[in-house]
């Protein structure tokens, strides 16, 4: 089940809907299709004002990097599974992907300028591969007081 602003989204630009089952097949590109592709992980399992406005903006920026770029809506359902693969901290948020890694993060709305800029710079062959964190930042150690 989808917020209606989704399904209004999925049946207009006819985005695929993809979970933790099909993300992987979609990430793969046809035969001359982009390896890039737009993610947009809404967080509309819960109410977040930002998500209808991302989600009426995607479509423009689809058809900026028309044949540079593919797009996809992450099931709400979904989310909490994908969040961490593709370095999700903030709902709503587009991921753009390259060859099923992530290589840009969007979070909330921006301006258009930011988005253009930032997804550019996304689709850069040398753009590198978002990862996550390598461990603490801060390790705590504790000692026996005398």
């Amino acid at each position: 089940m989808t917020a209606p602003f989704l399904d209004a989204l999925i049946q207009r630009a006819g985005l695929p809907l993809v979970d933790e089952t099909n993300i992987d097949a979609f990430l793969a590109p046809a035969l001359g299709e982009s390896a890039h592709a737009l993610l947009f992980f809404s967080g509309a399992a819960a109410p977040r004002p930002e998500s209808s406005d991302v989600a009426a903006v995607l479509p423009e920026i689809l058809r900026a990097f028309a044949g540079r770029l593919r797009g996809a809506v992450v099931a709400p359902e979904a989310e909490a599974k994908l969040k961490g693969r593709f370095q999700i901290f903030v709902l709503p948020s587009l991921c753009v992907t390259r060859a099923g890694d992530p290589v840009g993060v969007l979070p909330k709305i921006l301006d258009w300028s930011v988005y253009l800029e930032k997804i550019e710079a996304a689709l850069d062959p040398k753009a590198p591969a978002l990862t996550g964190p390598k461990g603490p930042k801060v390790e705590f150690t504790f000692s026996q007081g005398a």
